[in-house]
C-alpha cells in the first residue's frame, strides 16, 4: 500500500530526487522495481490526482493522472530529457537511411546536410508525433488505465513543437476515455414502481380465428348488388386537384391505379374513399371528394383536398369457410380446431405476460437511471452505440429492399447519427448500470442457456457471415441483463395498472395496427 502524502510535497520531493518512502511497487514486469506515489489533492472531489515515477519500456516518465469529465482521465506527461534526444535521433537515422539526396549514397548522408535539406522542424514534428505516440500508450500501460482505446492530446502541437529541444525535458497534456463509474446505493435492492399490466383476453383467440377465417374465405363474383361493406372489389381510379365546376383539375402524381383490388372495410384508403364506393355497381364511374390527412406521407399533399374519379369494374363477396377440424388443417399445422384454440390461448397468454414483464422492466430500467443522473459517459462507447444502433437500422432496411446506398449518404449521415444519439446515450446508461448491478450480486447465466440462444440467433442469421466471439459476447451480456432484471423485479415492490395508463401516447410493434392502402402508395396499373 501506498503512502498518501500531500500533493505540493510529493512533487518536491520528485523534483528535488530526495525520493519518498512508500511501501508498494507498479504492478507491471519492468525491468526493475519500481515506486509508486499516490497523491490526494486538497479537495478530493474536484480531482483525484496519481503521480507515478518509472521506467517503461526503457521510458523514464513522471505522469500526474486528472479525473475529467465525461469519464475520461487527463494525463500529464514528463518526457525525459533522454526520450527527447533519443526520440529525435532515431527519426534522423531512418531518414539518412531512406532519404535519396544527390550527391550522396543512399544512408550516407552526412546529419547536417540532411537537417539542411529537409529542415529541422519537419524532422522535429516526425520525431514529436512518434514520442507522443509512443509516450502515451506507455503511459497508459504504466499507470494501469483502462484505456477504451480513444486518447485525445489535450496539449497544442504547434506550441509542443516550438518547445521541443532534444535533449531537454518536454511536458505533454492527454485525455484518454476510461470505462464510466457507476456510484450504487442500496437503493436497486428495494425499488418501487409502477408498471401497466397487460391481461389476456379470451376474445382475442376469436378475433385471430375469424381473421385467419377472412383470410381463407373465397371469392365469388356477384352481379345483381351494388357494392357493400366487407366486398372485394376490382377498380380503376385517377386522383385530380379540385376545380371549378364543370372543369377537369389536373391529375396528380402517383394517384392513379387500374385493375387495382382493395377489401371495403374502414381504414382503407384516404377517408371518405371507401365510403364512397359503397353503394356503387359494376361499370359505374363516380367522382369522390377527398381531403389527404396531415400526417400524409407525401408532404406535398398532406392536408390538400383531391377528387377521385372510381371506376367499379368487379364486386365479389367473402364465402367464409366453417370453423371446423378442415379449416384447422388448412390454417395451420394443427388437426383439429380443439387444438389450435388451445394452442393460440397459450401463445395470447404468454403475449400478455411477456408484455407486462416488459412493462415492469422498463420501469426498473427508468427509476435505475434517474437515481444515477449522474453518470457520465465516454463518447467513445456513444460513437460506438450510434454505430452499432446505425448498422442495425441498415440491416432492418435492407431486409425489406431498401437500397440504403441511397439513404446512407455522406449528407445524410450526419443527422442520423445525431438523431440516433439519444437512444445511444439510453441505452449505454441502462446497460452500464445493469452489469455493474450483476457484478456487484454475482449474476451468471448457465452455459446451456448461452449455447442455446446462440444456435437460435445463427438460425435468425442464416447466410450471413458471423463473428461467433462477438456474437457469444452479445449473447451473454443480454442473458445476464434480462436475468439481472428478473432479480430486481424480484426484489421490487411493483403496482400493477391498467395497460394504457402510464404510457397512453406510446403503442408497442404488437399492438400496431397496419398502414392502410393509400391511392399514392398503390402502383399505376
Amino acid at each position: 500500500m501506498a503512502f498518501l502524502t500531500p500533493k505540493s510535497t510529493t512533487r518536491s520531493a520528485l523534483r528535488q530526487g530526495e525520493g519518498v518512502s512508500m511501501g508498494g511497487f507498479c504492478r507491471f514486469p519492468l525491468k526493475k522495481p519500481v515506486r509508486v506515489a499516490v497523491i490526494i489533492p486538497t479537495s478530493v472531489s474536484s480531482a483525484i490526482c496519481i503521480m507515478a515515477v518509472s521506467t517503461f519500456q526503457g521510458i523514464y516518465m513522471k505522469v500526474t493522472q486528472e479525473k475529467l469529465p465525461a469519464s475520461q482521465i487527463g494525463l500529464e506527461i514528463e518526457i525525459s530529457a533522454e526520450t527527447s534526444k533519443n526520440a529525435y535521433d532515431k527519426v534522423v537515422q531512418n531518414l539518412a537511411r531512406t532519404t535519396n539526396i544527390p550527391g550522396f549514397r543512399k544512408g550516407k548522408v552526412p546529419r547536417h546536410i540532411l537537417v539542411q535539406r529537409l529542415g529541422s522542424q519537419r524532422i522535429k514534428a516526425a520525431a514529436l508525433e512518434e514520442m507522443i505516440q509512443n509516450t502515451l500508450e506507455s503511459a497508459i500501460k504504466q499507470e494501469s488505465i483502462e484505456s477504451l482505446g480513444n486518447y485525445q492530446l489535450r496539449s497544442d502541437f504547434e506550441e509542443l513543437l516550438q518547445k521541443y529541444k532534444p535533449g531537454e525535458i518536454l511536458i505533454v497534456s492527454a485525455s484518454v476515455d476510461v470505462p464510466p463509474t457507476v456510484e450504487l446505493g442500496e437503493e436497486y435492492k428495494n425499488l418501487s414502481v409502477k408498471a401497466e399490466e397487460t391481461i389476456y383476453e379470451p376474445s382475442q383467440v376469436d378475433e385471430f380465428i375469424e381473421q385467419r377465417r377472412k383470410e381463407q374465405a373465397t371469392l365469388v363474383p356477384v352481379e345483381e348488388r351494388p357494392s357493400q361493406m366487407g366486398d372485394v372489389v376490382v377498380i380503376d381510379y385517377q386522383g385530380r386537384s379540385p376545380s371549378e365546376e364543370g372543369q377537369q383539375g389536373e391529375e396528380i402524381p402517383g394517384t392513379g391505379a387500374k385493375d387495382f383490388q382493395v377489401e371495403l372495410e374502414e381504414g382503407r384508403f384516404i377517408a371518405g374513399m371507401v365510403e364512397g364506393i359503397v353503394g356503387m355497381k359494376p361499370e359505374e364511374t363516380k367522382e369522390v371528394s377527398v381531403t389527404f390527412p396531415e400526417d400524409y406521407p407525401n408532404e406535398d399533399l398532406a392536408g390538400n383536398g383531391a377528387v377521385f374519379t372510381i371506376t367499379l369494374k368487379e364486386i365479389k363477396e367473402k364465402e367464409l369457410p366453417e370453423l371446423d377440424d378442415d379449416f384447422a388443417q388448412e390454417a395451420s399445422e394443427f388437426e383439429t380446431m380443439a387444438q389450435l384454440r388451445e394452442s393460440l390461448e397459450s401463445q395470447f397468454k404468454e403475449k400478455a405476460e411477456k408484455e407486462t414483464k416488459n412493462s415492469i422492466h422498463k420501469a426498473i430500467i427508468e427509476q435505475l437511471v434517474e437515481i444515477n443522473q449522474s453518470l457520465e459517459l465516454p463518447e467513445t462507447m456513444v460513437k460506438e452505440e450510434v454505430d452499432a444502433l446505425l448498422t442495425q437500422t441498415a440491416m432492418q432496411m435492407q431486409q425489406m429492399g431498401v437500397d440504403i446506398k441511397k439513404l446512407f449518404t455522406p449528407e445524410n449521415l450526419p443527422q442520423m447519427r445525431e438523431r440516433s444519439r439519444t437512444e445511444a446515450v439510453d441505452r449505454l446508461k441502462q446497460q452500464v448500470i445493469l452489469k455493474e448491478i450483476g457484478k456487484r450480486e454475482s449474476i451468471e447465466v448457465e452455459a446451456e442457456a448461452i449455447e442455446a440462444k446462440i444456435e437460435e440467433v445463427r438460425e435468425q442469421l442464416s447466410g450471413q457471415e458471423v463473428d461467433l466471439e462477438r456474437l457469444r459476447n452479445m449473447v451473454t451480456e443480454d442473458l445476464v441483463q434480462e436475468k439481472t432484471l428478473d432479480w430486481l423485479s424480484d426484489r421490487a415492490n411493483i403496482e400493477l395498472v391498467a395497460k394504457g395508463t402510464l404510457n397512453q401516447s406510446e403503442e408497442t410493434p404488437e399492438e400496431s395496427q397496419p398502414e392502410p392502402e393509400t391511392p399514392a402508395e398503390s402502383p399505376e396499373g
